[in-house]
């Protein structure tokens, strides 16, 4: 089988279907965006295959994994058939240089004897079948690599409830580059970041998703454009902006969006106030010790009194104070902070104001 180099998987990534013939709890872990899961083993039959190599070595642990294979080996290429019909269906069609409908890609950890089972099953039946070298050790080096990369990033910044987000999301709509951290992440910051997301991907997966997105937005950016994103801390949610990637966001020009506080409080309580009580004093419970024990109290005090402009009120103060410690830590940044009063918290008319004033 072709066995192809990992810039050469990435780039057909984006046309062909990716099968990752790991085990299921290697691909829930973490897996390459877009891959579709088709193990090879189940996760105790990976763990017993894996033991025999070690303790009896290597031909007792094929024989053990061809028990294993052959039943599925029908099954298999079923699944793989629906695959590459939604597949094609979903991703533009093959180049020039991959014309058959059946061709496919296909990895496990290292580019070992799972893949190079499978793609042999694969191609016997009539799939054109390309392997991963270095399986999916080699994708996740190669994602490690893109955050030390000079991105150049334009920030966006703003206090608590300055609607920084919608004002990506305008950019990303008048064809603008963007990269969406939090929806990446799927936290949207601060202690009440998880409410109305679903389940936080892990480290390893938001590093992979991180990756991918930055590989498709810097391929297509035009010479001298910029690649927008949101200020965030080092950690959204569970997960951890890599170090590096970090590092070069804090040293990229930041354009603060100046709203006045009963705007962004007035934004804050219309977002934030369709959520259930309970789920709104878990957030408050959980940051006490920084909120202070009075203005904790005095928070859910208002919440269970249905003020919630009060209650937001003492939040998006502590959150002012903690954003405006780490403007002033960030004094001596390589080029001024921006600011750009802003009346109202409006995407479209602070989108203007961003680019054109």
């Amino acid at each position: 089988m072709p066995q192809i180099s990992i810039d050469d998987f990435i780039k057909l990534a984006g046309i062909l279907p990716v099968l990752d013939v790991r085990s299921p709890g290697e691909y829930a872990h973490a897996h390459i965006p877009g891959a579709y899961s088709l193990p090879l083993f189940t996760d105790d039959e990976r763990k017993i295959v894996g033991t025999l190599y070690k303790q009896d070595g290597r031909e007792k642990a094929i024989k053990a994994g061809l028990d294993y294979f052959g039943p599925k080996m029908s099954k298999m290429i079923e699944a793989a058939e629906e695959i590459i019909k939604g597949g094609i269906a979903q991703n533009s069609a093959p180049d020039s240089n991959h014309q058959n409908p059946n061709s496919i890609l296909v990895h496990c950890w290292r580019g070992g004897m799972r893949s190079a089972g499978v793609a042999w099953l694969l191609d016997l039946y009539g799939f054109k079948v390309y392997t991963l070298k270095g399986g999916y050790k080699a994708y996740r080096n190669w994602a490690l690599a893109q955050f030390d990369k000079p991105y150049p990033f334009k920030v966006i910044g703003g206090y608590t409830g300055s609607g920084k987000t919608e004002v990506l999301k305008q950019l990303a709509k008048s064809k603008h580059a963007i990269i969406d951290l939090e929806g990446l992440a799927r936290h949207k910051g601060s202690a009440f970041g998880a409410l109305g997301e679903p389940k936080q991907p892990g480290q390893e997966q938001f590093e992979n998703l991180l990756a991918n997105e930055l590989q498709k937005v810097y391929h297509m950016l035009p010479e001298g454009n910029y690649i927008w994103l949101e200020d965030e801390s080092r950690r959204i949610g569970n997960v951890n902006i890599p170090p590096r990637l970090w590092a070069t966001m804090r040293q990229a020009p930041l354009c603060f969006l100046d709203i006045p506080f009963e705007a962004r409080l007035e934004y804050i309580v219309a977002g934030y106030g369709k959520y259930k009580k309970e789920e709104l004093v878990s957030s408050i419970l959980r940051i006490t010790k920084r909120l202070g024990s009075l203005n904790a109290k005095n928070a859910v005090s208002y919440l269970i009194e249905d003020n919630l402009k009060e209650c937001f009120r003492i939040l998006l103060a502590y959150y002012d104070k903690f954003y405006g410690k780490d403007l002033d830590n960030r004094k001596e940044m390589k080029y001024p902070i921006r600011a750009i009063p802003c009346e109202q918290v409006d995407a479209f008319a602070n989108l203007k104001r961003l680019i054109y004033n």
